[in-house]
């Protein structure tokens, strides 16, 4: 019979993410089938589904430790912010609205049908399901309606295990302040907690641990340290887009938009010894010593067009440009390179048109149809083939497309300029494949040394899964599962 455990946090960011893919590794590793599922997500980090869809790209990595191909029913709803106050609403795969925060939670019961029916089927399909959950059950102003965390799990009947964060302080608070607001009946579905995150000597905390198990009278089931390789597995939080920098080498400036997305494409080169990849934040500069510089997707091209514009970029590209420096816009990104953005239905936000950046002679018209592709394409300069794949909404068209970025099925993908320094793409992932990204680098004078991407990311999750079997209780929490 099939069994499932949620794993709900003290807040946003605890971790829960990299529990979930760690005990998927450990759980198949102990020759289950498992499989992830999150009931509602936010965020604009999105991955490709086999099925034809979109979800979390949190939970395509916890596929990739589980061993499956990533599915719709994975994460049944999610949201993408387009602005502060509203999000695309993506219910099994498929984008059902944009809403704003308050119309949403009048969205919620007829969600939570689709939450169970995703759910249903995965618990058919295998012998455990691991259920992330999002934010925290003690945001209990939140609670009616909640499909996310306790709503979820007292409607499926899933025993969830707390997860606190002691690296951001104040655990013991974390943990005993949600067991006092959250109702009693949500609080007796909790098995247990664990305390992720902790840095130094692990005993220090046993008087707390204890004091935990005493006030809550739940089991303890470990203290995690701090996992020092999550940085090689792809994040899906723009707070996680911090990554070791190195002082030399070939250097990437990627420009960090305030709605980024898919922003997993630059794991790849942020792990090449030769590359000095730079996430360039708000306020600051792009370098002069700068020799690529990155747009990356975005949810919300024409809004990230003015925040590129409100942080002096624009100018900077400009200077870039005439420095001899290499530009490359990736879906939003390439997008922003062209003449013109004109979303005349009000997709993205309110309808209208803005210039481009103009630096490609091409110009983006926004089409309410989202294209949800996985594509094996060729590279036009370097003959390299790579699998990548689609997921925009936009069609964009002029002279520059005459010399296309790539070529998907025969038939012409991108733009590059005429002078071949900036070039735009709608294809996400390129990096990833270890021949393209090795010619791509040649193409510049720089050597790939790293090991293949894949793999790496793989052995990671092997690592992660050791390190969860040494410092949690692993068994105890699997048999919490019912």
């Amino acid at each position: 019979m099939t069994r499932a455990l949620m794993i709900q946090g003290t807040g946003s960011n605890v971790g829960k993410s990299l529990l979930v893919a760690g005990l998927c590794r450990a759980a198949r590793k102990r020759g289950l089938s498992v499989a992830p599922f999150k009931p509602q997500n936010m965020s604009n980090n999105a991955a490709v589904t086999g099925d034809g869809g979109e979800i979390g790209r949190a939970q395509a990595l916890q596929a990739w430790a589980a061993g499956l191909v990533p599915h719709t029913d994975m994460n049944p709803v999610l949201l993408k912010p387009e602005t502060d106050v509203g999000s695309q609403v993506i219910v099994q795969g498929q984008r059902l609205t944009t809403a704003r925060a308050r119309d949403y939670q009048r969205l919620k019961p007829q969600l939570m049908a689709a939450v169970l029916e995703s759910f249903g089927r995965l618990k058919g399909a295998h012998d455990l399901v691991l259920v992330e959950g999002a934010g925290s059950p003690a945001e209990v102003n939140l609670r009616a309606g909640d499909i996310a965390n306790m709503g979820f799990a007292r409607a499926a009947d899933v025993p969830v295990v707390l997860a606190g964060d002691i690296d951001r302080g104040g655990v013991i608070a974390q943990i005993i302040g949600t067991q006092a607001v959250i109702a009693p009946e949500d609080a007796a579905m909790i098995a247990g907690f664990l305390i992720n995150r902790f840095r130094g000597d692990p005993s220090l905390f046993d008087d707390g641990y204890a004091l935990i198990a005493e006030r809550t009278g739940w089991r303890g089931y470990g203290v995690c340290p701090w996992f020092p390789d999550a940085w090689k597995l792809p994040a899906e939080d723009a707070l996680d887009l911090a990554k070791p920098r190195r002082a030399e080498g070939w250097h990437v400036v990627c420009l960090t938009l305030s709605r980024i997305a898919n922003f997993d494409d630059l794991d790849p080169l942020a792990q090449e010894p030769g590359v000095r990849l730079t996430m360039l934040g708000a306020g600051q500069a792009i370098p002069g010593d700068a020799d690529l510089v990155i747009l990356p997707g975005t949810k919300s091209t024409r809004g990230d067009l003015a925040y590129l514009r409100a942080q002096g970029w624009d100018l900077d590209l400009a200077a870039h440009v005439r420095r001899g420096g290499q530009i490359l816009g990736i879906c939003g990104g390439y997008q922003m390179l062209g003449r013109e953005v004109a979303d005349p239905e009000g997709i993205e936000g309110p309808a209208g048109a803005d210039p481009g950046l103009g630096l490609l002679d091409v110009a983006t018209v926004m089409t309410p149809k989202k294209r949800l592709t996985e594509v094996l394409a060729t590279h036009s300069a370097t003959g390299a083939g790579f699998h990548g794949y689609e997921i925009h909404i936009g069609e964009s068209d002029g002279p520059d497309r005459a010399r296309p970025f790539a070529h998907v099925a025969g038939m012409p993908e991108g733009a590059v300029s005429a002078d071949g320094r900036i070039a735009g793409s709608y294809l996400h992932g390129m990096f990833r494949d270890d021949g393209f990204r090795a010619a791509y680098l040649a193409g510049f004078g720089v050597k790939a040394a790293s090991d293949g991407y894949d793999a790496g990311v793989d052995s990671t999750l092997d690592a992660l899964a050791a390190h969860l079997e040494t410092h949690l209780d692993v068994d105890g929490l699997l048999a919490a599962a019912r």
